[in-house]
């Protein structure tokens, strides 16, 4: 389903989708986890997209990310065709123009957040320094800390640092702040805000939690393998006042 936007056609989308499908086989029975999404992402936007465990919204992330292929469908990034791309296109594709957050950090327990983000910069094309990526995210007095050493919150950081030191077009969050409480989440969602305006970085932050669609220029509602609603609005200008 094609659900209109004002001004899209005077709009070049960053990303392009029509007709996304995706199955899996478990056991001897097929999951439609998409079924027929179409969808424009646009430069500069920060989009929340919600829906239920189960609505599609991780499979969807993946694809745009790279990191899974639809069983049907087109999707381009800019003059990217992702679709039927060799694993090293997809690859370049992700190291040059796509920074992840997940859940979880994943950052190496033995190295500083400094080095932490310095893995990126080290093999990126064109990147900020490992400090001015920490600095983006308030972190310029942690630089020095090893992971143990920081909050749940400001592990998060570390890993929004690292994931934009390369400069990103865009950045994919999957529920970023699915594993800390309402106070530090606000934090890591404001340190997304600040790279969204700062950067001009295309963000798109996937939850379950319909609060956090409050700082977003657009929210796509998923159910059942399918966009439901896709609207626009006047985004909060932080997340110190959502109430959880």
């Amino acid at each position: 389903m094609s659900i209109a936007r004002p001004n899209d056609a005077r709009r070049t989308p960053l990303f392009h989708a029509r007709g996304l499908t995706k199955r899996y086989a478990m056991g001897e029975v097929e999951v439609l986890a998409l079924q027929g999404i179409d969808l424009d992402l646009y430069p500069g936007e920060l989009a929340v997209i919600l829906g239920p465990s189960g609505s599609g919204k991780s499979t969807l992330l993946n694809i745009l990310g790279g990191l899974d292929a639809p069983t049907s469908g087109t999707v381009r990034f800019a003059d990217h065709d992702l679709v039927g791309a060799s694993g090293d296109a997809l690859t370049r594709y992700r190291r040059e123009h796509v920074g992840f957050v997940f859940q979880f950090y994943n950052l190496i327990p033995s190295l500083t957040a400094l080095e932490n983000v310095a893995l990126v910069t080290d093999i990126a094309t064109s990147p900020m320094t490992p400090r001015e990526a920490m600095e983006l995210v308030g972190l310029h007095e942690r630089l020095h800390h090893f992971p143990a050493q920081l909050s749940g919150g400001e592990q998060q950081r570390v890993a929004i640092a690292r994931a934009i030191a390369k400069r990103p077009d865009v950045l994919l969050c999957d529920e970023p702040t699915g594993a800390l409480d309402a106070e530090t989440g606000k934090v890591v969602l404001d340190a997304l805000l600040h790279v969204n305006t700062t950067l001009g970085t295309s963000t798109v932050i996937i939850t379950h939690n319909a609060v956090i669609a409050q700082l977003a220029d657009r929210v796509l509602r998923m159910r059942s393998g399918r966009i439901v609603e896709d609207t626009t609005q006047q985004r909060a200008p932080s997340a110190a006042a959502l109430e959880w």
